[in-house]
């Protein structure tokens, strides 16, 4: 049986050799992600009331779809950062199952440089739009909320992936070279 080699530090095990940033990145990722999870649940909950509302006593949760759309939007977001750091990106292994550990690095930290500018890139026009939404005065049609908040909320994770990206581009170079 030939044993995969890893080109990064594995999930969970290697949350120590990524010294104290990696390990601030991760649990500032984590959190994020729990904030996201926790946001997922309540819009569940908030449906379901809804919909038993509409059905039963012809009551829906007022802007109920407003409420979906622009929380799990933003909550959705909370995933990329923890995502990256955890190796849970798809890839296609397909193409580079038989080639050299060194090269998979290069091609993984390529990635991570790639998810790290997408990252910063996302952050950028995000929080352009959000002020641009904010200046038009821009609401939601039922509840009248200012739709700019939920796209503003976005900027913070779209920030902490390109950080992660950044991070998980350089970690496999900086660890060669304390190893030498």
């Amino acid at each position: 049986m030939q044993e995969k080699a890893s080109s990064g530090p594995a999930p969970q095990a290697g949350i120590e050799e990524r010294g104290p940033y990696g390990r601030l990145l991760f649990e500032l990722a984590k959190w994020f992600a729990y904030t996201g999870g926790l946001i997922f649940i309540a819009l569940v909950i908030m449906s379901a009331v809804s919909i038993v509302g509409r059905k039963l006593f012809n009551a829906p949760v007022p802007g109920d779809v407003e409420v979906l759309q622009m929380s799990a939007a933003f909550a959705s977001a909370t995933f990329f950062a923890y995502c990256h750091l955890m190796h849970g990106d798809v890839k296609v292994d397909f193409f580079t199952a038989h080639m050299t550990s060194g090269r998979r690095l290069v091609l993984d930290s390529a990635g991570s440089l790639l998810i790290g500018l997408i990252g910063a890139l996302l952050a950028w026009r995000t929080g352009v739009g959000a002020l641009s939404l904010k200046e038009a005065g821009e609401s939601s049609a039922v509840l009248e909320l200012p739709v700019w908040i939920a796209q503003a909320l976005m900027v913070p994770s779209f920030v902490l992936m390109a950080l992660s990206g950044f991070y998980m581009c350089l970690l496999p170079w900086t660890r060669r070279r304390v190893k030498s």
